[in-house]
């Protein structure tokens, strides 16, 4: 089992080899879970794949409406996006109500997101050290952790870079 790209890689990303890449996996994980990825939650999962970014449900619902021609109702796609938690192929962005593609669904693990406010992209990291600190310190406290999701917000690398090129292509104002 392998995971996915955790994001975008630059201008030569093939992002539809993403979306293939993580389809593919999530049948081989539901086929050895014993549970059906239905067309419905395969289409779902494509759309939650779509892009880097965070996508709601409703994003999700006018997509299905828009590109498939479904008449999905949102209690479907609701459905449907918590088959894809329960099975760990999706994770929920709960500062955003949206949902991101997980990028190692074939075990269970803590995982923490950055998440960029200028271009909305989500990167999906698993460092044992935060999610250990977390748990000895709720622990100390006699609190019992059964899910984490950290959540941080601030600039991507790449808007971070764009700022930084356009404040030195701007001139300087004489006084």
């Amino acid at each position: 089992m392998s995971s996915i790209a955790p994001g975008p890689a630059g201008a030569d990303h093939d992002h539809q080899h993403c979306i293939e890449q993580a389809v593919a996996l999530a049948g081989e994980i539901c086929q050895r879970r014993g549970v059906r990825l239905t067309p419905l939650r395969r289409r779902v999962l494509q759309l939650v794949w779509k892009s880097h970014g965070p996508v709601g449900a409703y994003a999700i619902l006018d997509w299905l409406r828009t590109e498939d021609g479904r008449s999905a109702a949102p209690p479907t796609v609701y459905r449907a996006l918590e088959f894809l938690i329960e099975q760990r192929l999706i994770h929920r962005i709960e500062s955003m109500n949206a949902f991101v593609g997980c990028v190692d669904p074939s075990r269970p693990h803590a995982a923490q997101y950055l998440i960029c406010r200028k271009c909305g992209i989500v990167t999906e990291l698993e460092d044992q050290s935060i999610t250990d600190a977390i748990a000895q310190q709720a622990s100390q406290r006699g609190f019992v952790v059964h899910d984490q999701t950290v959540e941080v917000h601030g600039i991507c690398g790449r808007c971070a870079a764009s700022a930084a090129a356009s404040r030195s292509a701007t001139p300087a104002h004489p006084a």
